[in-house]
Formats: structure tokens, sequence, C-alpha cells
């Protein structure tokens, strides 16, 4: 192939990553012309609602994966969190690129920490993984909507809508905004979003040739653990509507799973924390959900 088209959606974060991987493909195939092909999809396209109640992470891929199939364009380029654990048939992730850091961030410029803040005090973010947790360790927070691309919402942080909002490392690294980011959320204190940090190209799944110029992007160590964290939510439904996250460590000879579910309102977190052969992601992300059944995921989570 002498040229590739890369879908992707129109904000600055998801168009620094298709020109991310465009350069780095064009690295390794000297002879490989690829271009951009900016899409607005419907996720981008709805602010006023949290994901959830709009319709789930595939709002984000979904006009992406029709330029596929129409022939527009050969791979799209996503951050893997926000890629639904099931694709739809005809499709494959080809690659799962190294993570960046995993971890969610808080910003304000009134408070240092969550910790700090009194009660009453406004924390943004449109995810029910991040409201939950927060509220479980910080009920006298009030959590509200906060929707938008990276430069949106903390736009809305500087004007005071917000006395503070928590978002994902990543995004603000890759963006050149480290020095807005006011502390670092350890996992232990939030655990992430499975595949968080790591980008994610898809292409269809009969494009042999396209998964060959794209397999050297890959990275073993983050696919594997990535793979484990999406068969968690899988296992358990797959969609943003649950509060669930997971993240996986890998080990000099073993991978480390923690996850956990939680009802909307924190008021219950349930958790595991396993360790399993490197050799089979999808069996430890399996026996976590099961773990997690037993502790009344399914009680908790309405599936």
């Amino acid at each position: 192939m002498k040229r590739l088209v890369i879908a992707t959606r129109r904000s600055r974060l998801a168009l620094w990553q298709a020109e991310h991987v465009k350069k780095s493909l064009e690295r390794l195939h000297r002879d490989l012309t690829v271009e951009l092909l900016a899409l607005s999809t419907r996720g981008d396209e709805l602010m006023d609602r949290r994901l959830d109640q709009a319709g789930g992470k595939g709002l984000f891929v979904r006009e992406l994966e029709t330029a596929m199939a129409e022939g527009r364009a050969d791979l799209a380029v996503h951050s893997i969190k926000d890629v639904p654990a099931d694709l739809p048939p005809g499709f494959a992730l080809a690659a799962i690129t190294a993570r960046e850091d995993p971890r969610d961030v808080f910003l304000s410029k009134k408070f240092k920490f969550l910790r700090e803040m009194p009660k009453g005090a406004t924390v943004g973010t449109s995810s029910l993984r991040r409201s939950s947790q927060i509220t479980e360790r910080f009920p006298r927070l009030e959590i509200r909507l906060l929707r938008g691309n990276v430069d949106t919402r903390i736009a809305k942080l500087d004007r005071g809508e917000y006395d503070a909002i928590v978002l994902a490392a990543a995004g603000l690294t890759r963006l050149g905004l480290d020095a807005r980011i006011t502390a670092r959320l350890e996992v232990d204190e939030m655990l992430p979003a499975p595949g968080q940090g790591a980008l994610g190209i898809e292409c269809l799944a009969g494009r042999a040739e396209v998964a060959a110029l794209l397999a050297p992007l890959a990275d073993r160590a983050t696919t594997v653990c990535v793979r484990a964290e999406r068969a968690v939510s899988r296992a358990l439904g797959g969609s943003c509507t649950l509060p669930l996250a997971a993240y996986a460590e890998y080990l000099e000879k073993s991978l480390r799973l923690r996850a956990l579910v939680a009802s909307s309102d924190g008021r219950r977190v349930i958790r595991c924390d396993l360790e399993g052969d490197t050799a089979d992601p999808q069996g430890l992300g399996e026996r976590a959900a099961d773990d997690l059944r037993r502790q009344g995921a399914e009680e908790i989570l309405g599936i």
C-alpha cells in the first residue's frame, strides 16, 4: 500500500493522537503517504448529557467506523477508554500503542487536593466512574456535569463554573498542558477506566494489509494489560453506563489486575485485586468479573 487514510474526531486531542500515529507510520514505512479525515461524531455534538444517558461510548466511534466501512478511511485512532468492549462485527483493534500515564488528575485554581475541598464545593466530571469514587471518599462534595473537549473543560474551570475538575492525565500530557495539573490521583484513590492512557488503532477485520502496516506500533505489555481490563468490562456489560474501573500492571512474572464497580451515588463500592498469567489476560479479566459478581456487582449495576 502507498496511501492510508486515518479517520479521527475533530478535537485537538483526537487530532494530536491521529497525527502521532501518522508520523509513526511514515517513519516506519518511508514510501507510505498518510492522510487524516477529520469527522464530527455524535458524542462530540451532545454536550448537555452524560454519555450513559446519551447512548454510551459508541457515540465517539460510529462515524469513524462508517467511514471505514464505506472505504473513505482505512483506519481510526481512538483513546481506548472511549471504545466499547465489543466492536461491531467486521472491525478489529489492530494495534494498541504504548501507554501514557493512566492516572486521573485533579485541576483547581482554589485547592491543592480533593481532601481540602469544603462541603458543597463543586467538582466537574461526566464520568460515573470518577463521580462514584469521589463521592465514596468525599460525600460532602457536589458533583456537577462537565462535558466538552479538554480545552473546553479547562476553560469552564477558569471561568469559575467549577471549583475543581478531574481529567485523564494522558490527554493533558499529549497537549502539553501538564502545567495545569494540580495533583495526580494515584490508582489507589482513583482507579482508572479500562484502557485509560492507551491509544487503539481500529481497522476492518478483513484488511490484512492494513493490519500488517500497523503491527509494529503495538506495545506488548500495554496490549496485555488493556486486554485484561477490557475483559472485565466486557464480562460485566461493556458500557459506560456502568460505574466500572479496571487497571492492570505488567509485573516481572505475572499480571496484577485491580477492578471495581460502584453504585452511581458512591454508597456501595466493591473491589477486587488479582494476579494471573500474562499469557491469559482475558481469563484474568473474566476471573475479576466473577469475583465482583460474587460480591454483588450485578445487584449494584442492575444487570
